[in-house]
């Protein structure tokens, strides 16, 4: 018998199946088409053993040690609930269904009381670092109630990554809380993506060369900015294509996929009344990107014509991305501060970094000092705020303020990078510009204001008088 089942063999689906296996773990494995669970089967050699091999749900769940758990790896949406109804019946009260899958936090949270409603139990299991991730350890964010955790604990910490021995997993609350921290870890991920994209093409207008620029990232890579992405550009910018053997940055079409992750993160921080504003124009840039007819056109109309971008100092674009990264991850910090205490999920904001720090996408030596100014409890729940923050930040943003301004200067688009620096200086600012705003909606909607001189709402200004 076995000890978990995994339906759906996908590249995250079969490598999370193997990872169990090479931990020690007896597995059932299954897929809806059943010739792939005969090429998975023939993928597995010397772990053969480990695996039973079925071809439809009834037997998955016969094959399967009580009390069952079954981990789904279908794509998210529609796919994931008609499993879930597919399984239910089958099941007892008291088995178990992890969801691993990227899921909307929303949907987890239905899911989560259907089941529950029929006496099974139900897990939402963010995982982050890909295919290698999944097959050689991951990051796992797990949401659900911690009772129903706890049987499955030896084996989700056992294929997760490790950092100095510590698993790169944790349960981190009810129902979608996990999956929500997966969503803030995409988007966080989305907008790093971007900053880097965006010092890419400031490289590519100074005139370097892409050997040069792998030279540079992998410098980066051995300072403040270390890191799973910054490591990854070094080696991109090395590669060459195997079948003409240009760079490979030079047949890749400017064009950027999106599985909706980022978009929801973006989402969720508005309806939080959070401010995630790196994140909006990381997905903003990749919509855009998709418009190729429509941007070569601009070009046409708007002629970008020639940039002068090598006065733009290294030093400063490393300070740049060091500045708008630790922006960045404070926005999403933020976000889970505000959803923790929104649905009453107490979020443990250090261990998350701490999850973070090996096997996922955003893995950075940054996260240590991000834990530790969690730990300590983050001033207005804002990470710039943290006194081991905010020192680095404050000399890092000047290169960021000179990058950006060397930019636009130039034509040169940096809308992630902009829009970092104009959140800081937003909110450094004790006293903004809002006052006029509130002053225009009761001027025209008699929606009234607070007033500085004394308590209460509801003042209007001069101009109700003479309604």
């Amino acid at each position: 018998m076995a000890r978990i089942g995994v339906t759906g063999l996908g590249t995250m689906g079969a490598a999370l199946a193997l990872n169990m296996a090479d931990r020690g773990f007896d597995v059932a494995v299954h897929n809806r088409t059943e010739a792939v669970v005969d090429e998975f089967m023939e993928g597995t050699g010397s772990l053969s053993d480990r695996f039973t091999p079925v071809k439809s749900l009834e037997a998955l769940v016969d094959a399967l040690t009580p009390p069952r758990a079954v981990l789904i790896m279908v794509k998210a949406g529609d796919p994931v609930d008609a499993v879930i109804d597919a399984l239910v019946p089958l099941l007892d009260k008291g088995d178990l269904i992890i969801d691993a899958g990227n899921a909307d936090f929303n949907d987890t949270r239905r899911r989560t009381a259907r089941v529950t409603d029929e006496g099974i139990g139900f897990l939402g299991m963010g995982v982050s670092g890909g295919e290698e991730g999944a097959r050689h350890g991951p990051s796992i964010m797990v949401g659900g109630t911690e009772d129903l955790y706890r049987p499955v604990q030896d084996i989700i910490e056992a294929i997760a990554a490790r950092y100095q021995d510590d698993p790169c997993a944790a349960w981190l609350g009810p129902d979608g809380a996990g999956h929500f921290v997966k969503t803030v870890h995409n988007g966080i991920e989305y907008a790093d993506m971007q900053f880097i994209a965006e010092v890419f093409g400031i490289l590519n207008a100074s005139g370097r060369s892409y050997a040069d620029q792998a030279d540079l990232f992998a410098e980066w890579n051995g300072g403040p900015l270390q890191s799973y992405l910054i490591e990854i550009t070094a080696e991109i910018l090395r590669a060459r294509d195997s079948e003409t053997g240009a760079p490979v940055l030079d047949v890749i079409v400017d064009k950027a996929g999106q599985k909706g992750t980022g978009r929801w993160t973006v989402i969720e921080a508005l309806k939080l009344g959070q401010s995630a504003t790196a994140i909006e124009a990381a997905v903003a840039a990749r919509s855009w990107s998709a418009e190729a007819d429509a941007r070569a056109k601009a070009e046409e109309t708007y002629p970008t014509g020639t940039t002068r971008m090598s006065h733009v100092l290294d030093g400063d674009l490393e300070k740049a991305l060091l500045a708008a990264r630790m922006i960045g991850y404070g926005q999403g910090f933020a976000l889970l501060s505000a959803a923790s205490r929104h649905f009453d999920w107490s979020l443990d904001l250090a261990r998350i970094a701490e999850i973070w720090r090996a096997g996922c996408i955003i893995r950075s030596s940054l996260l240590d000092d991000i834990s530790s100014a969690a730990r300590d409890g983050l001033p207005h729940d804002q990470l710039i705020l943290a006194p081991g923050i905010a020192p680095r930040l404050a000399d890092a943003v000047e290169g960021l303020r000179r990058v950006v301004l060397a930019s636009m200067e130039e034509g040169v688009p940096v809308p992630g990078l902009a829009a970092a620096l104009s959140y800081f200086d937003t909110y450094r600012r004790a006293r903004g510009t809002t006052n006029m705003i509130q002053a225009q909606r009761d001027f025209f909607g008699r929606h009234g204001f607070e007033r500085r001189d004394r308590d209460g709402t509801g003042f209007h200004g001069p101009w109700a008088e003479s309604d």
